[in-house]
């Protein structure tokens, strides 16, 4: 496979007319996407531990939305641990760290963003059936149900990011700086890596995200009960926040994508080479803000339980997540029960009236 795509692959450094194809060839967004990560790193690294402690040490139970929340804290809190090679990368402008590190750490930040769309896929999913199908909702809050979905997820994460394994690698650019990059990114295969990384991580996700919201909606316009709950909002700003910060990213690997479709030395994809090395740094850094904004969100979302609880306010804003998504099932549940009793006792007194009338009928025969 190694020698094909070598065969294949067109040149890069060596063409007069390359765009220099390191994410760290703009010293400008270099710096930038360095600042960004230094203070993402401050605030997330730590944030999502505590969001970690708050659920395993002070949360008195666990519902299916607090697990989805450890997983995702998880998942971010592992990225946050990531950061400082990152860092070291854009300020020294230089990979240092070898082929199978390139490989590794880049593998693990196409997991974590795969695992946080899909954690939240899953928030959207389990608060359509709690609203929409209320009388389903026990079949899939088992314990032994949501850890197999969520094995099955960590599972297909695992195995949607082992592109970054094959095609990422450590090389010299033509400044002669050593850059963990794409290294086929001229190939149809490369092409293919960037556009399921598209479809799988954003366009299929976030599709299924706006289905369950418009159910959603269209539910909560039928029925009586039209408070917003606070599980409804955490979740929303939750939804609208990654997608702020992952959007950017998104468009510029189409824009990438759409600059390998196009002859080499082609005035449209000098154009475009230009736009996503200009704007790769910058983007990439800003989409790791997505896994340090949880917990500031999580942080005013419950910060009226912080003088009341102290230090275990964030456990009882999950509990209280947990109890609105509860209270709102058994309020549908009972909203449907209700109706079907007043159904029944209707056509019990229906019932009841025509016995009456035939009885009356048999009477003024058997008198006549």
């Amino acid at each position: 496979m190694g020698s094909s795509h070598s065969a294949m692959q067109m040149p890069h450094s060596n063409s007069s007319c390359a765009v220099d194809e390191s994410i760290v060839s703009t010293p400008a967004s270099t710096v930038t996407g360095t600042l960004i990560l230094s203070i993402v790193f401050l605030l997330g690294f730590p944030g999502n531990l505590f969001v970690i402690w708050s659920i395993l040490a002070r949360a008195r139970k666990q519902s299916v939305t607090t697990l989805l929340i450890l997983n995702l804290a998880l998942a971010d809190g592992s990225l946050m641990a990531l950061t400082p090679f990152f860092i070291a990368y854009l300020a020294f402008m230089n990979w240092k760290m070898g082929t199978v590190m390139c490989k590794v750490l880049f593998y693990l930040c196409l997991a974590n963003m795969y695992a946080s769309i899909y954690l939240i896929m899953l928030m959207s999913i389990y608060r359509l059936v709690s609203i929409v199908w209320p009388q389903r909702i026990s079949v899939i809050t088992g314990k032994r149900t949501i850890t197999r979905v969520l094995a099955v997820m960590w599972l297909f994460v695992m195995v949607a990011s082992i592109p970054a394994l094959i095609y990422r690698d450590a090389r010299r650019n033509k400044e002669n700086r050593t850059v963990c990059d794409s290294f086929h990114d001229k190939d149809p295969d490369a092409v293919l890596q960037y556009m399921l990384e598209n479809v799988l991580g954003f366009l299929v996700p976030y599709g299924i995200i706006l289905v369950s919201y418009i159910c959603i909606l269209r539910r909560i316009r039928q029925t009586k009960f039209r408070r917003r709950i606070r599980s409804e909002k955490l979740i929303l700003a939750i939804v609208v926040t990654f997608c702020l910060f992952w959007l950017p990213y998104h468009i510029i690997n189409m824009v990438q994508v759409a600059s390998a479709l196009f002859p080499e030395c082609s005035p449209k994809r000098i154009l475009l080479e230009k736009i996503w090395k200009k704007f790769r740094a910058v983007t990439s850094t800003v989409a790791f803000i997505s896994s340090c904004a949880n917990p500031v969100l999580y942080f005013f979302a419950g910060k009226s339980y912080i003088r009341r609880e102290g230090l275990a306010f964030m456990a009882r804003l999950f509990e209280a997540t947990g109890m609105d998504y509860t209270r709102k099932s058994r309020l549908n549940s009972q909203n449907s029960r209700d109706k079907d009793k007043d159904a029944e006792v209707v056509l019990q007194d229906k019932d009841r009236d025509s016995s009456t009338n035939s009885n009356s009928n048999i009477k003024l025969t058997t008198e006549k």
